[in-house]
């Protein structure tokens, strides 16, 4: 199964690096795709390689989504609507940071469930399938997509991350 990052022209990738890392270091096969698999230039100033076109992700295959925030404009298309409901529909977790979420209320997907555009006092919701956050709440969304996805081996696994990443303790 793979864990899938939307990229596009002029979005943020420092909302989604830590979970990236983490997706990466406990052995997920991590997948960067765009529209046409064009290479994109991030805010943060930097060109990123896309591994392949969206319309190439084999949904069948797909065990997470994360949307970034940033420039939205540039995936308001029918295809990427479309591929988020049909996730969203098999129950894949799907993850929308900043202006991310938005994308995903453009989808449908936010429909009758809490987020971040549905709850004002919380910076990071989770509400079954679906991850929301604020661009403030990286390292929040890092986790809590990680727990929905298993990633840590055990309680003590999940705090020594928090104390690290969130409280920023040596470990």
């Amino acid at each position: 199964m793979k864990d899938v990052v939307l990229l596009y022209d002029d979005c943020c990738i420092y909302e989604i690096v830590i979970l990236n890392y983490f997706l990466k270091v406990t052995g997920g096969k991590l997948a960067f795709c765009s529209l046409q698999g064009k290479t994109v230039r991030a805010m943060e100033g930097y060109s990123i390689n896309a591994d392949l076109p969206l319309e190439e992700v084999e949904l069948s295959d797909v065990r997470s989504f994360i949307v970034p925030g940033g420039e939205i404009t540039n995936i308001d298309d029918a295809v990427v609507m479309d591929i988020l409901r049909r996730l969203h529909e098999e129950k894949v977790l799907i993850g929308g940071i900043c202006a991310g979420v938005d994308v995903l209320d453009k989808a449908g997907i936010l429909k009758d469930i809490r987020s971040t555009r549905s709850v004002e006092q919380e910076d990071c919701v989770r509400d079954g399938n679906v991850v929301t956050a604020r661009a403030n709440a990286y390292v929040d969304f890092a986790i809590e997509a990680a727990k929905a996805l298993d990633l840590f081996e055990d309680e003590a696994d999940l705090q020594e991350t928090i104390s690290f990443w969130k409280n920023h303790q040596r470990v």
